[in-house]
């Protein structure tokens, strides 16, 4: 999920500095009440892989029948077999992930969030290599004939808070002339474009053209290339658990893997 920092999360920083850094001398051996996965990665719970989440962001994760499925969830479902132990997956918010507070201190192994890599998350915690990449994309009424942001001018923009289609939107919106509007989630976000109570909503491609598959009413009238490439977060130091990531990601793009999971959630190969 293409998100960014925000000003309550700047503030936590310098603390969080402090605490990554002292974490980092140890992350090779952070095994306190935790256990221990093939390749000697310490994880923070014995045979699990303990994976920080923020839902519902469909089809990357949600619950559905009472399950938590998506693709990052299998994703993370290989690389755990990998490392054979099996996924948990905790639902937090995304502040905590995206600080880096729920890797650093140990809450969870792995943050996978459809979360693009941004130089700012990147002096809070580690990424591994990209396994994703997404386009922010606009979401209107269908037949509005908001197809840019010019158009939306005198009009609101909803906005998920801490994302980079936030960022992307308050970039540009003083040259444009139209409001930000924030939501805690994607849910609400989308809602309140069939509402009315926003004009257009901005997140990425991939999430939104799955909304629209079953919600006729409402469509995607423009898409902007912002460079945007999803990671799986580390705690800060802890190479071990992010060269066993890394060395997953590569197996499963090479033996096809990547591919079965990406046709199944997205339709399609990747490009």
């Amino acid at each position: 999920m293409a998100r960014r920092t925000t000003k309550r999360a700047a503030a936590l920083l310098p603390a969080l500095a402090l605490a990554a850094i002292a974490l980092a001398g140890c992350a090779e051996s952070t095994t306190s009440g935790g256990g221990t996965a093939a390749g000697g990665v310490s994880l923070v719970k014995d045979g699990t892989l303990t994976t920080c989440t923020h839902m519902d962001y469909k089809p990357f994760q949600f619950h559905d029948q009472g399950k938590i499925v998506g693709f990052d969830v299998e994703l993370v479902d290989l690389i755990a077999r990998d490392l054979g132990v099996k996924q948990e997956i905790k639902d937090t918010p995304f502040e905590g992930i995206q600080s880096g507070e729920q890797l650093n201190t140990r809450a969870c192994d792995v943050a996978a969030a459809a979360m693009s890599i941004t130089p700012a998350r990147e002096q809070n915690f580690d990424f591994s290599d990209p396994y994703f990449e997404a386009t922010q994309a606009l979401l209107t009424k269908k037949g509005s004939g908001l197809n840019s942001l010019e158009a939306l001018r005198g009009k609101k923009l909803g906005v998920q808070l801490s994302t980079t289609g936030e960022t992307y939107a308050n970039e540009n919106k003083d040259a444009n002339g139209y409001e930000v509007v924030q939501f805690e989630d994607l849910p609400l976000s989308v809602t309140a474009v069939q509402t009315g109570q926003v004009d257009a909503a901005i997140n990425d491609n991939s999430v939104l053209g799955d909304f629209i598959k079953n919600n006729p009413e409402v469509e995607i009238t423009t898409e902007f290339v912002t460079g945007d490439q999803y990671g799986i977060g580390v705690a800060t130091g802890n190479t071990a658990l992010r060269d066993a990531v890394n060395q997953s990601l590569k197996k499963m793009k090479e033996n096809g893997e990547y591919d079965a999971i990406y046709q199944k959630w997205f339709g399609k190969l990747p490009q």
